[in-house]
């Protein structure tokens, strides 16, 4: 079954144009045809096409079913956007296909990206909930200073990925060890050139649990999936 993404399905029954143009243009659909229908906020519309008009698709809601996250946590991941574009934009996409609820990309002292264009971002989203089979879109947040994070009441476990050796390894838990049954949980990963030791004091003086992610040296987009996967991975 086709998937589409219609964030006001509910509210006017019409596809985005560009949903709209892909359903009938390229998928050649024509009314009748069944299509199913994401809003992006959890529910997922099993639908027939009513009126294939290429910009602006109308179609008919049969019925509904909720699709809640499969996860067991509100899983926030904070990272420093990479000077590749491109493995900003994989990480994205892999993190949604994996599930995640909010994406914060992190200014810091070493960020090598400094300006971040997200409309791309969020087009991948979008993608990837659609391929992923999911019915909610993961917050994005625009390019977001460190210390500006750090106001907000984050509830739940925090967690900070780094590799400074100036704290030996052995006084940090692996993340799943570290990781409790708290309903919520934020992991913060750096840039290429780590968060400074400035900032880390001020994460570990937050509240921040110091974790590592394993013995290998990764890579930012690397280490933001892998831990990822890892609070998906207990209760």
């Amino acid at each position: 079954m086709h998937r589409f993404f219609a964030p006001d399905i509910n509210v006017n029954g019409t596809l985005p144009e560009e949903e709209s143009r892909h359903a009938v243009r390229v998928l050649r659909m024509a009314v009748g045809d069944k299509l199913d229908v994401v809003d992006g906020h959890g529910t997922l519309y099993h639908c027939r096409l009513a009126m294939a008009h290429p910009k602006h698709a109308l179609v008919t809601i049969d019925d509904t079913e909720r699709v809640e996250p499969h996860w067991p946590r509100h899983i926030t991941l904070a990272v420093a956007p990479t000077k590749n574009l491109d493995r900003m934009e994989w990480l994205v996409e892999k993190a949604v296909e994996v599930g995640v609820d909010r994406i914060v990309p992190l200014l810091t002292e070493h960020s090598e990206r400094r300006v971040l264009k997200t409309e791309r971002l969020r087009k991948i989203m979008v993608a990837a909930m659609k391929q992923s089979l999911k019915a909610t879109l993961p917050r994005l947040d625009e390019l977001t200073p460190l210390d500006k994070l750090l106001a907000e009441p984050l509830d739940g476990d925090r967690f900070v990925a780094y590799c400074d050796e100036a704290l030996p390894r052995e006084q940090r838990l692996t993340l799943d060890k570290a990781l409790t049954a708290a309903t919520a949980a934020t992991l913060l990963i750096g840039p290429e050139g780590d968060f400074s030791p400035a900032e880390v004091a001020r994460l570990l003086d937050a509240g921040f649990a110091p974790v590592t992610l394993g013995e290998s040296r990764l890579r930012t987009e690397t280490a933001a999936l892998v831990g990822l996967v890892v609070l998906h991975s207990r209760p």
